[in-house]
C-alpha cells in the first residue's frame, strides 16, 4: 500500500486484522500445537529446533549412518534424507535401524518429490515424512491453463485421492508430516489460478492441510521456503495469517532459505530470511540450507535461535497503534531525496574509521579504493563504500572521486573541504544550531552553521517523540536522520521508530548504525547484522547502513581486517535484500542423495569463473527437482540431468540438454556470451 496519504482509521482496522505477529514492539514467539516427531517434539514449549539434510546417495547405507553421526554430533535434532523412489524409501529402515544400534535416536525425516508411493513406505519407516504440494501429486511443465471452477475442482478430487493414502498412513503410525512448499516449484495449476507468488504458495500447503483436518491428522509442519529472502518472509507471514482466518490450528513453522549458497553470501543471506522471521516470533525449527558439508549449517542455526532463548529485557517500546506497512508486499518508505540518499537511490554503504588514528591513504583499501602510485589515481571496486565516516580525525590527503566523508560537526567546522565533506550533529547540537534563535547561537562560534546539501542527524526512538525536534527535522529537507537503538535486540526499538516516522509523514532519508561486540567472531557478525539490519530492508525501510564494532582491534593491521570484513557484510546485506545488485549471486542448493555431480567443487568452479559479472543470476541446481523451479528468479541455470551430464537453463527455458560435465562450464559462459552480458575479467 503507498504511503502518500494516510488514512489513520484505515490502517487501525488494517492493525486489528493483523494476526501473523503478536507484537513489533514485545518479542514473543507465537504460540503452536505440539507436532510428536519420535523422541523430539517440535513447536508448544519446546526450543527451536535446529536440522540438516544428509548429502550422500540414500542407497548407501553406511556412509549415510557416517554422515547422519557427524550432523548429530554437530547438534542437528532431525536427519532429513532423500528419498526419490520405493528402493531408497525401503532403504531408510537400515540406515535408521544402524544409527539405533549405535545408539543415536535423533529422527529421521524423508524427503519425498514427485512420488507418492515412496512416501507411502517411507511413513511407515521413519518418524517424519516431508512432501512438497507443488509436486506430489501435479507435474510443472510452465503452462498457463485456464481453469473453470469444476475443471479446478476435479485437480483437486485428483490430488485428494492421491494424497489421502499417506494422511492414513501417517496418522496410523504416528509420523509426522511437513507440508513444504517451494516458491520455485509450484504447481502449473496453482500459478494459473492465484500466481508466481506468496498467495500461490500459501494455497498449495492449504489446500493438503484441508485434507489432513478433513481425516483429523494434525501431527503437520509447515513451510513455505524461497531463495528471495523477501518472497520467503511474506510467505511465512501471509500463511500465519491465513491459518487464523481459516480455523486452523496454530501448526509449528519450519524455516529456511532455499538454495542460499555458501560462505559468507550463504550465511547472510540464511539469516535475513530466517533471522527477520524469528524477530516475528516465527518459526519453531531451522534448516540453514548451505552448499557445503551439512554438519557446517548446525553452528549457523545455532546462533540464528539461541538469540532468542534469553532474550535480554529492553526499555519499554509503546506498542504500533497505526500499522502503515503492508508485511505480505514489498513498498518501500517514501522519502524526499536528500543528496543521494533516498527516494529512488539505492541504499548507502558507510564505512567507520572514526577509531582510525593516522589515516593513510593504504587504508581505504579496506573498503574499496585503492591508490595507484603510478597513475597518481584512485581506483575502486563494486563493493566499494559510498562515505567514510571520520569522527574527530581528518584526512591528510585528497580522497577518491566519489568518496564522501561525514565528520562530527565540532571538526567539520574546521574542515576547508565542504564540498566532499558533511557534517554529522548529535540531536541537541541540531536543534540548538537549526533553530536559530540567538540565546542558542551564542553557545556556538559565529561560524556555527549546518551544510546547504546535506546533514547527518544522529537520534533515537525517545528523540523522535520531542514534537519540537519532529517538526524541525520536518523543515528541514537537506537532513538524513542516522538512527542508533538503545537495545541489545534493536529491531522492536527500529520497527516503531520507522513506522513512526510513516505515520506523522517525516519524510528525510534515514540511515541505520548497528555497532556491535568487538569479540564477536565473523559468522556471528555477518547472522546478526543481517537479521537487524536485513530484516528492515526487506521491508523499505532505510536508506543506508553503517555497521560497526564498538571497539576496533588496537592493532592497526587487525583493525583493517576488522574494516574490510563489515564492508564486505554491508554490501552482503543489500544484495540479499535485492536493494542493491553489487555482484554475482549464485542460487546453489545445498546437495543430497539426489545431486548427480560434486555441488561444492562445480560451485566454486562456476563461482571463480563468473564472480565478475555484477547483478547476475546463477542457479547452480543438484538435480532436475531443484532444478528450473527452486531457481526461480535466476538469470542462467546450471543443472544435472544424468550422471555426468548437465542441462542449461536461460531463466525458466531450456537451451542446451545432455552437456558433458566437463565442458558444461564453457558452455554456460558461452550462452552469458551470446547475451551480450559477459565482461572479461579486470587484467585479462
Amino acid at each position: 500500500m503507498s504511503n502518500a496519504h494516510i488514512d489513520t482509521q484505515t490502517l487501525r482496522d488494517k492493525i486489528e486484522q493483523l494476526k501473523y505477529c503478536y507484537s513489533l514492539t514485545q518479542y514473543k514467539r507465537r504460540e503452536t500445537v505440539e507436532v510428536k516427531i519420535g523422541d523430539t517434539p517440535l513447536g508448544g514449549n519446546n526450543p527451536i529446533r535446529v536440522q540438516s539434510m544428509t548429502t550422500t546417495d540414500t542407497m548407501d547405507t553406511l556412509g549415510t549412518v557416517e554422515q547422519s553421526i557427524r550432523m548429530i554430533e554437530a547438534g542437528c535434532e532431525y536427519v532429513r534424507i532423500t528419498a526419490p523412489s520405493i528402493k531408497e524409501a525401503e532403504n531408510l529402515a537400515n540406515i535408521r535401524n544402524e544409527l539405533r544400534k549405535r545408539g543415536y535416536h535423533t529422527p529421521i525425516v524423508a524427503d519425498i518429490h514427485f512420488t507418492p508411493n515412496a512416501a507411502e513406505m517411507a511413513a511407515k519407516i521413519v518418524e517424519k515424512v516431508r512432501i512438497n504440494p507443488g509436486n506430489y501429486a501435479d507435474k510443472k511443465r510452465f503452462e498457463i491453463i485456464e481453469y473453470t471452477d469444476s475443471q479446478y475442482q476435479e485437480e483437486l478430487d485428483r490430488i485428494r485421492e492421491k494424497f489421502i493414502p499417506l494422511v492414513k498412513i501417517c496418522k496410523e503410525y504416528g509420523t509426522a508430516m511437513r507440508i513444504g512448499t517451494n516458491h520455485g516449484s509450484l504447481s502449473d495449476r496453482i500459478m494459473s489460478r492465484y500466481g508466481d507468488n506468496p498467495s500461490g504458495m500459501v494455497e498449495s500447503a492449504l489446500e493438503f492441510l484441508r485434507i489432513c483436518e478433513e481425516f483429523n491428522f494434525y501431527n503437520i509442519v509447515l513451510s513455505m521456503k524461497s531463495s528471495n529472502p523477501q518472497v520467503m518472509v511474506q510467505a511465512y507471514r501471509l500463511l500465519v495469517q491465513k491459518l487464523d482466518e481459516g480455523g486452523f490450528k496454530p501448526y509449528p513453522l519450519h524455516l529456511g532459505v532455499t538454495e542460499a549458497g555458501d560462505g559468507e553470501d550463504g550465511r547472510i543471506k540464511s539469516a535475513l530470511g530466517i533471522g527477520t522471521l524469528l524477530e516475528d516470533g516465527l518459526g519453531d525449527t531451522v534448516r540453514v540450507s548451505l552448499t557445503e558439508e551439512p554438519e557446517a549449517e548446525m553452528p549457523v542455526g545455532y546462533k540464528l535461535v539461541r538469540r532468542y532463548d534469553a532474550r535480554p529485557q529492553h526499555t519499554f517500546i509503546e506498542p504500533i497503534e497505526v500499522h502503515p506497512k503492508n508485511p505480505f508486499e514489498y513498498d518501500r518508505r517514501k522519502t524526499h531525496e536528500v543528496y543521494n540518499f533516498g527516494k529512488d537511490n539505492v541504499p548507502r554503504v558507510i564505512a567507520d574509521l572514526s577509531q582510525m588514528a593516522d589515516i593513510q591513504m593504504e587504508d581505504f583499501k579496506a573498503f574499496g579504493y585503492t591508490y595507484l602510485p603510478l597513475t597518481d589515481k584512485w581506483g575502486s571496486n563494486d563493493t566499494a563504500a559510498d562515505f567514510v565516516y571520520l569522527g574527530d580525525n581528518a584526512v591528510p590527503f585528497m580522497m577518491p572521486n566519489g568518496l564522501k566523508a561525514i565528520q562530527d560537526y565540532s571538526a567539520w567546522l574546521r574542515t576547508s573541504d565542504t564540498a566532499n565533506t558533511f557534517p554529522l550533529f548529535n540531536t541537541h547540537q541540531f536543534v540548538d544550531i537549526a533553530n536559530a534563535q540567538e540565546e542558542f547561537r551564542q553557545r556556538f562560534p559565529k561560524s556555527a552553521k549546518t551544510h546547504p546539501q546535506l546533514n547527518f542527524v544522529r537520534t533515537q526512538l525517545s528523540d523522535l517523540m520531542d514534537g519540537f525536534f519532529r517538526s524541525l527535522i520536518k523543515k528541514h529537507k537537506n537532513v538524513v536522520l542516522v538512527i542508533v537503538p538503545d537495545n541489545d535486540h534493536a529491531m522492536p526499538e527500529l520497527r516503531r521508530l520507522f513506522f513512526e516516522l510513516i505515520n506523522l509523514e517525516v519524510c528525510n532519508p534515514v540511515i541505520v548504525a548497528r555497532q556491535y561486540e568487538p569479540h564477536y567472531d565473523l559468522e556471528t557478525l555477518q547472522i546478526y547484522s543481517a537479521t537487524d539490519m536485513g530484516g528492515l530492508l526487506i521491508d523499505g525501510l532505510g536508506d543506508g547502513i553503517l555497521v560497526s564494532l564498538k571497539n576496533f582491534s588496537p592493532d592497526k593491521g587487525q583493525a583493517l581486517e576488522q574494516i574490510k570484513n563489515l564492508n564486505n557484510i554491508a554490501f552482503g546485506i543489500l544484495q540479499a535484500a535485492r536493494t542493491r545488485m553489487t555482484k554475482t549471486e549464485y542460487i546453489s542448493c545445498p546437495s543430497c542423495g539426489r545431486t548427480l555431480f560434486d555441488l561444492q567443487e562445480t560451485t566454486a568452479m562456476i563461482r571463480k569463473r563468473t564472480d565478475h559479472l555484477k547483478g547476475v543470476k546463477i542457479g547452480i541446481m543438484g538435480c532436475i527437482v531443484n532444478g528450473p523451479g527452486e531457481m526461480a528468479d535466476a538469470d542462467y541455470g546450471y543443472v544435472g540431468s544424468g550422471k555426468g551430464k548437465i542441462t542449461l537453463y536461460r531463466g525458466k527455458e531450456v537451451v542446451k540438454k545432455s552437456v558433458n560435465s566437463e565442458n558444461a562450464v564453457d558452455a554456460l559462459i558461452d550462452l552469458i556470451k551470446e547475451d551480450s552480458r559477459w565482461i572479461e575479467p579486470q587484467g585479462n
